[in-house]
């Protein structure tokens, strides 16, 4: 089977007629083959969304909210096939695609489509003739680009806020994982959406991806992905002065303090540690320890982690699945060869898993956990991504913050402590843009997310992303 691009509501070949498998990680076999989209395939997609935007844009919050709805309905009317093909495709347990992501994915065009209903323009009375009403409009055809990890979810999450707004679309999945979006274009097939108002085109980065973002019809950039490529689409949007929202790496401290409830406190931060194969960029993967609890949380954190078993994705008794891709697989090995190099103990895991069966050849890594690493080596300041933590022991909440702080990264951390004014002061000290506290991946959609430092730019959520896909325009009147 061949993925198609979706290009003014039909589903097309490629016009360059190249394609790159797509694996199951989980089995090492081939399962389908994804577009190498080119210039020309994102051109005719750009001129698809430009030609649809002015009847789309001129729709009713209202009927443009009744669209998202329908998508909405029919994600969770198809939620157990959309959770197969994802793990299938990715790698992620069952249990992660149709408890989490799936109905993440509905609840994303549902909430959007909400909101957009309550998002009203400002109105600013100077005097008692003047008066400043603040317009949002919607900026024309935006490109939203997500990554592998978390592949309907993050992909609907840039899309409803864009579409509710007004905007016409066109996306890029990653070519790693395309198998839910091809299957999101059925679904607007289906829904009736008007043809060019969403458009996904399949592609690597190097060809595909920098065709999209250097289109002169593009007027903004949504991007998740390595800090890297946000880096280097940054560029590009401020050479064209459009609009960029990038969600880029994360390297998440865990503050656990003396007073922390390790009953509570473990299973969570095994939970955060593991989740996804530790492919989720608010995973924590360095975790701060009290001093005088260190002993007593490293013993309970090996003991929980061992239940985390590795597996068949579709068993739901798995708990941790396969790595998404070959190369990934290998960036995560060499991480791990790495730590040891670097003197770090290795408290459990580190191993390559076989299994038998039909996933014999699948791409599997134990969880792994270390300590006795310094917090300026390669280990505790790059991201890996995989399902691997390292365990480092303090003397002083300043202490703490300094260690929290000292890193390139600044997506999300979490603070465990049984005190909720100390948690709250440590929360306001550390540099990160999404912050729990005795608990974590909790979502209110209403608010922000988005990191700081080399975690990216701008926030995405609620009110910030229907304003990142509108331009603010003041009209002052006197009456």
């Amino acid at each position: 089977m061949q993925i198609l691009n979706y290009i003014n509501g039909a589903l097309v070949p490629p016009t360059s007629n190249n394609y790159c498998d797509v694996i199951n990680p989980a089995t090492a076999q081939k399962i389908n083959e994804v577009p190498i989209s080119n210039s020309i395939d994102i051109d005719a997609a750009a001129n698809a969304a430009q030609q649809a935007f002015p009847a789309w844009s001129a729709l009713s919050n209202n009927e443009r909210a009744n669209y998202l709805h329908k998508i909405a309905t029919e994600i969770t009317n198809q939620l157990n096939h959309l959770a197969l093909a994802e793990v299938t495709n990715s790698g992620k347990t069952i249990t992660q695609a149709t408890k989490v992501d799936m109905p993440r994915a509905a609840e994303n065009f549902s909430f959007f489509a909400n909101t957009i209903k309550e998002f009203e323009s400002e109105n600013f009375k100077t005097s008692d003739t003047i008066n400043n009403q603040v317009l949002r409009q919607p900026l024309g055809v935006v490109a939203c680009i997500s990554p592998w990890n978390l592949p309907l979810y993050l992909f609907t999450w840039k899309i409803a806020p864009a579409l509710a707004a007004g905007n016409c679309v066109v996306a890029k999945p990653s070519e790693v994982t395309p198998l839910t979006a091809l299957l999101l274009s059925k679904i607007c097939i289906k829904i009736g959406l008007p043809p060019g108002v969403l458009n996904i085109v399949h592609g690597d980065g190097a060809t595909t991806g920098n065709a999209l973002i250097t289109h002169p019809l593009i007027k903004a950039i949504s991007f998740t992905g390595s800090t890297v490529v946000g880096k280097h689409i940054a560029k590009v949007a401020a050479e064209n002065l459009i609009k960029v929202s990038l969600e880029l790496g994360g390297k998440n401290a865990a503050i656990v303090c003396a007073d922390a409830n390790l009953e509570h406190t473990v299973p969570e931060l095994v939970r955060a540690s593991f989740s996804n194969q530790g492919e989720i960029c608010l995973c924590s993967s360095r975790l701060l320890i009290a001093a005088e609890i260190y002993d007593s949380f490293k013993e309970k954190f090996i003991a929980e982690t061992k239940k985390w078993n590795v597996g068949n994705p579709l068993l739901t008794t798995t708990k941790v699945g396969a790595i998404v891709s070959q190369p990934h697989f290998n960036k995560i090995v060499k991480a791990i060869a790495t730590a040891k190099a670097e003197g770090g103990t290795l408290l459990l895991g580190g191993n390559v898993v076989k299994l038998s069966g039909e996933n014999e050849n699948g791409l599997f890594i134990e969880p792994t956990i270390f300590e006795n690493l310094p917090n300026t080596c390669s280990t505790n300041q790059d991201e890996i991504f995989g399902p691997v933590v390292t365990l480092q022991k303090f003397e002083t909440i300043d202490e703490a913050i300094t260690l929290a702080n000292q890193n390139q990264y600044g997506l999300s951390a979490t603070i465990w402590s049984a005190n909720e004014a100390v948690a709250k002061d440590i929360a306001s000290k550390v540099q990160a843009g999404v912050i729990w506290i005795n608990c974590w991946l909790i979502r209110d959609l209403r608010t922000p997310f988005g990191g700081m430092k080399n975690s990216g730019i701008g926030r995405e959520g609620g009110t910030e992303a229907l304003r990142f896909f509108t331009e603010a325009k003041n009209v002052c009147v006197r009456s």
